[in-house]
C-alpha cells in the first residue's frame, strides 16, 4: 500500500510538472527546437521514478548520520526527535526562522558550489558525467542523476548545517526548493532575466554549463547564485548568444541500467576525464 502511494504521488508529480513545462517550453520558451519525445526522453522517465521511489528514501536514511552525532554528543535524543521537538541548538538556533532560512540558503548553495566542482575533477566526474550525458537537454534531464552524486550532495550540504545547530525544519526544507528550482534551470527555455542575470541563476546560466562548448566546460558551477562564479572565477555567460550542443565527449550508455554502471567500469578502467576539443 506504501509502495503503491509513492508511486501515485510520483506520477502525479510527473504529469502536474510535465504540463507546467509543455506551457513553459512551447508556449513562453524560446530555447532550442527538439521534440517532446526527444533522445534520452525515457531514460530521464525512468530516472523519475527511481529517484523519487528508491534514492530520495535512501538520502533520507543517511542522514540519519549527522542525527546520530548529535545524540552521541547529547545535544538532542531519539525521543525529542520522533516527537519533532528538536529545534536545533546553540545560538544559531535562536535567531528567528527567516534568519536561519537565509543564511541556510546560502550555506547549502555555497557547499553545493563546492561540491559540484568537486564532480568535475579526478574519479568523482565518472559520477557526475552521467548527469552531463543529455545531450537534448529540458527540465525532466534535471532528474538524470546518479545516485552516488546525489547521495554525496544531500550529505555535504544538510550535514555541516545541521551538526552547526540550525533548527532542522528550514536545513531539510531547503532540499525540495533547490530540487525545484534545478528542474525550472534546466528548462529549455532561453530565460537569463535580464538585469537579474549575474544576481540568481537562471536557464541561460545553468545550461551553458552543460554546454559542450569548450569556452563553457567547467563553468557556472552555483545552483541558486552565481555570486560564488564570480567569486571564483567560473562564470561564463556572453551576452547574445544562447547555449547550444549540450553533452559530453566520452561514450556513455543510453539505457538507464548502463549509466548506473558506467561510472564504477570508468573507475575500473581508470578512464580520464576527455575534455572537448579547441576551438578552431
Amino acid at each position: 500500500m506504501i509502495a503503491d502511494s509513492s508511486f501515485l504521488r510520483a506520477l502525479v508529480a510527473f504529469v502536474v510538472l510535465a504540463l507546467g513545462f509543455v506551457v513553459v517550453e512551447r508556449l513562453l520558451g524560446r530555447g532550442r527546437s527538439q521534440p517532446i519525445l526527444r533522445r534520452g526522453w525515457w531514460t530521464d522517465v525512468v530516472y523519475w521514478f527511481a529517484t523519487l521511489l528508491f534514492t530520495k528514501p535512501f538520502v533520507r536514511l543517511m542522514l540519519l548520520l549527522p542525527v546520530s552525532l548529535l545524540i552521541l554528543a547529547d545535544i538532542t535524543s531519539l525521543d525529542l526527535l520522533k516527537l519533532g521537538d528538536y529545534r536545533g541548538y546553540g545560538p544559531l538556533s535562536r535567531q528567528p526562522l527567516w534568519l536561519q532560512a537565509v543564511q541556510i540558503y546560502l550555506l547549502a548553495d555555497f557547499i553545493g558550489y563546492w561540491t559540484h566542482r568537486l564532480f568535475h575533477t579526478g574519479r568523482w566526474w565518472p559520477f557526475h558525467a552521467v548527469h552531463h550525458s543529455s545531450e537534448d537537454l529540458d527540465w525532466l534531464g534535471s532528474l538524470r542523476v546518479h545516485p552516488v552524486n546525489d547521495l554525496v550532495n544531500k550529505l555535504a550540504q544538510a550535514t555541516p548545517i545541521l551538526l552547526l545547530g540550525y533548527n532542522p525544519a528550514v536545513t531539510l526544507s531547503t532540499a525540495p526548493v533547490l530540487t525545484l528550482y534545478a528542474i525550472f534551470l534546466h528548462a529549455n527555455v532561453n530565460w537569463d532575466f535580464g538585469p537579474l542575470r549575474a544576481v540568481i541563476a537562471t536557464p541561460v546560466f545553468h545550461r551553458w554549463h552543460h554546454s559542450r562548448e569548450r569556452a563553457a566546460w567547467d563553468k557556472n558551477f552555483a545552483g541558486l547564485l552565481p555570486l560564488w562564479d564570480l567569486l571564483f572565477g567560473t562564470y561564463y555567460m556572453p551576452r547574445g548568444r544562447w547555449p547550444d550542443h549540450f553533452g559530453i565527449h566520452e561514450p556513455m550508455p543510453t539505457g538507464y541500467l548502463g549509466q548506473l554502471w558506467a561510472p564504477f567500469a570508468a573507475l575500473r578502467r581508470r578512464s580520464p576525464k576527455i575534455d572537448p576539443p579547441a576551438a578552431p
